[in-house]
């Protein structure tokens, strides 16, 4: 390996996918030329060891295409292409559960950048994948379990793991289903009063034609 720190370098930013030449930073005998380095113009933070670029603090716009090039003593020199990319840490991890009729929603949101999430119950994967800010799955009302929600990029990884208890039964449920017991009921008592009452008349009905039956029977009895 060349130790930098002995030759004339030039580190250059390419835009506008790589067409255009941006702003360029010198370095000889391990020190930047800030006359020629508005790359890192008022930047302290950025130094150069051993012939190594070292940004402490790194910001969003230090990403992107770059191209290095080694000026040699002989007049030659040898260029080299990298791309830098900077990445957000993975913030915190946060899952929530909503439970709706037959289902169960949960959700999980996070910050940072390019994320990886996966979704595991009881340490089994559900699902995984790229994530954009939250990710949500559907589960049955009735799962029961620990269910944890991972989420990680190149730079850290985070997790949350909360308890899925069954949906408790809702309280519309409940004023539904007793007042279609109330209904049930009420017809049923109406039908058994209208039952009662019927049966009774048709007891008197009855009791009125055996009488009528037995006076004509005297009736007839007398004339004999």
């Amino acid at each position: 390996m060349v130790d930098a720190s002995k030759y004339d370098l030039q580190i250059k930013k390419r835009i506008n996918n790589n067409t255009q030449d941006g702003p360029v930073c010198r370095v000889k005998n391990d020190r930047m030329r800030m006359s020629e380095c508005d790359l890192y113009n008022n930047r302290p933070e950025v130094k150069v060891i051993n012939g190594t670029v070292i940004i402490n603090c790194v910001i969003r716009a230090d990403s992107g295409n770059y191209r290095l090039t080694l000026f040699h003593s002989d007049g030659t020199e040898t260029s080299r292409d990298l791309q830098v990319i900077v990445e957000a840490p993975v913030g915190s991890v946060e899952v929530s559960i909503s439970c709706s009729s037959n289902q169960r929603s949960v959700s999980c949101s996070s910050d940072g950048d390019h994320i990886i999430y996966s979704w595991t119950l009881n340490g089994e994967i559900l699902e995984q994948g790229p994530m954009n800010g939250n990710t949500t799955i559907q589960l049955n009302e009735g799962t029961d379990g620990d269910i944890s929600c991972s989420v990680k990029n190149h730079i850290s990884h985070a997790q949350k793991t909360i308890r899925a208890k069954p949906c408790p039964v809702s309280v519309v449920f409940v004023l539904v289903w007793c007042l279609q017991m109330m209904v049930l009921f009420g017809l049923l008592g109406g039908f058994h009063i209208y039952m009662r009452h019927t049966s009774g008349k048709k007891q008197e009905d009855q009791k009125v034609r055996m009488r009528r039956f037995r006076e004509r029977h005297e009736h007839t009895a007398e004339d004999s």
